[in-house]
């Protein structure tokens, strides 16, 4: 007698299941990313965004940079591309660690970044000499700018990044790193900006021309002309993983006050480091006379 087939509602709910525990940033935290970096792009590189955007964008960059995530059951090839591994040590490095469970190398969140810049370079080429889907490569760049400041997209192999540490967030079951991704931005969201996206977003903004306006200077630098600092920013987000996300964390801890209140800062600030980064990265390349000397500002 043939076995019994799943019921079609609870293969929809495994689905979703598995759809949100893969998330980076949450799609709060990736909207996040490119609203800020909207507001730094130089008009030219607004120009090309908007041309590369799909219809569906409706014009803004930010509605389309959770989309990697939403792809992963189509392209199951870029799963490895959302995050880079270490052997379980607080250091990253490209050769070491930037390749996937085959061992092809490049294959990691700081690989990918590095290539869809490079194909994203191609932009005004004529089109017989350009074999890419420009139009995803933005989106995948977008998204995987975000995915290397979220420091847990750059944790230990051993516990998958945090995906293998239960932990409760108050009285909620999770694992560490949905935590990072979701838990700590939708907390302080309903704590400090009345569950508001923009309300946050606005407070982020603000703390660029004011609280943080001494660091963006130094967020920006890049000495890679023609590539990107991706590799910078992975080793920034393995620093943090080992000095906050994992720190004092064990199986099964109760995450409360004390990890919540001197964590979050660390999330929105890298959520802003990553938004300066990413307008930084279009700039370069969508704006040709602006390539060398990149001060970002505010339209």
């Amino acid at each position: 007698m043939a076995a019994p087939r799943p019921h079609p509602l609870l293969l929809l709910l495994l689905v979703a299941l598995l759809a949100a525990s893969a998330d980076a940033w949450g799609k709060e935290g990736h909207i996040m990313v490119c609203k800020i970096a909207e507001r730094y792009l130089t008009e030219e590189a607004a120009a090309a965004v908007q041309d590369l955007l799909p219809e569906s964008a409706g014009g803004e960059l930010s509605t389309m940079c959770p989309w990697a995530d939403t792809m992963r059951f189509r392209y199951h090839w870029a799963s490895p591309l959302h995050y880079a591994n270490t052997p379980n040590i607080c250091s990253f490095n490209f050769s070491r660690d930037c390749h996937n469970s085959r061992g092809e190398q490049g294959m990691c969140v700081v690989g990918a970044i590095n290539n869809y810049t490079d194909q994203l370079y191609t932009y005004g080429d004529s089109p017989k000499s350009s074999s890419y889907n420009l139009t995803e490569s933005l989106m995948f760049l977008a998204h995987f700018v975000g995915d290397v400041h979220q420091p847990l997209h750059v944790g230990y192999e051993e516990d998958e990044g945090g995906n293998t540490i239960t932990v409760h967030w108050y009285r909620r079951k999770a694992n560490l790193h949905h935590v990072w991704d979701v838990s700590i931005i939708d907390t302080v969201m309903k704590d400090f900006y009345n569950k508001s996206l923009d309300t946050m977003v606005a407070a982020l903004q603000m703390n660029l021309t004011e609280g943080w306006s001494d660091d963006v200077a130094h967020w920006e630098n890049c000495a890679n002309k023609k590539a990107t600092c991706a590799n910078d920013y992975a080793i920034e987000s393995i620093s943090l993983s080992c000095n906050y996300a994992y720190k004092d964390v064990v199986q099964n801890i109760t995450l409360g006050d004390d990890y919540y209140f001197t964590r979050y800062p660390v999330v929105e600030k890298r959520l802003a480091q990553a938004g300066v980064r990413l307008a930084l990265i279009l700039n370069r390349i969508f704006d040709k006379k602006e390539a060398d000397t990149m001060p970002l500002y505010v339209q």
